[in-house]
């Protein structure tokens, strides 16, 4: 599912098309790992952007290298299924709740929108955000994100609220 989503973002302009690490196997693997704890990356699978299997995991999350817009990232399955759902622009429900790692925040990618996640152009935007490390959590009942912030300057706040997509942010202070 995710092999779409990487293909989806490229071929979308979302990600410009370009694999921001350049480097061998164990680069592209450490970049991945960087985004969660050891005790879930040790574990996980390991993709490549364009898909391909570097290492195989067993404990159901799949960590990704830093791309050109967002950082490396270790999802559960429910996250893929989000960002398929969002890159075809179809609804999406959770049926469960969800993390996403994203302990490295967006290291040298240049971040996304807060309010519409396709958003491409930081320039064109008046809620661009880049964080740093954080979690993204999703919620399977919608109600539970009302009353929370929707400010990026809060330490926990909704992004995409407005969308099928909206999720959790929780920053994580080093």
């Amino acid at each position: 599912m995710f092999n779409k989503v990487i293909f989806s973002l490229i071929g979308l302009g979302l990600l410009g098309g370009t694999f921001a690490l350049a480097g061998d196997k164990d680069s592209v693997i450490a970049s991945a790992e960087s985004a969660g704890p050891s005790s879930v990356t040790a574990s996980a699978t390991i993709k490549d952007l364009d898909g391909t299997v570097l290492r195989e995991g067993t404990n159901g999350y799949t960590c990704y290298p830093q791309q050109e817009i967002i950082g490396p990232m270790c999802n559960e399955a429910v996250w893929d299924e989000l960002l398929g759902a969002m890159l075809n622009k179809k609804d999406f429900n959770p049926g469960s709740f969800s993390v996403s790692y994203m302990l490295a925040g967006e290291g040298t990618a240049i971040g996304v929108s807060n309010s519409d996640p396709y958003a491409s152009d930081p320039a064109g935007s008046d809620d661009w955000i880049k964080e740093g490390p954080h979690l993204m959590i999703v919620v399977p009942n919608r109600a539970a994100l009302e009353g929370l912030s929707r400010d990026p300057g809060d330490p926990v706040y909704v992004m995409w609220g407005d969308t099928p997509y909206a999720h959790i942010m929780v920053k994580v202070v080093e």
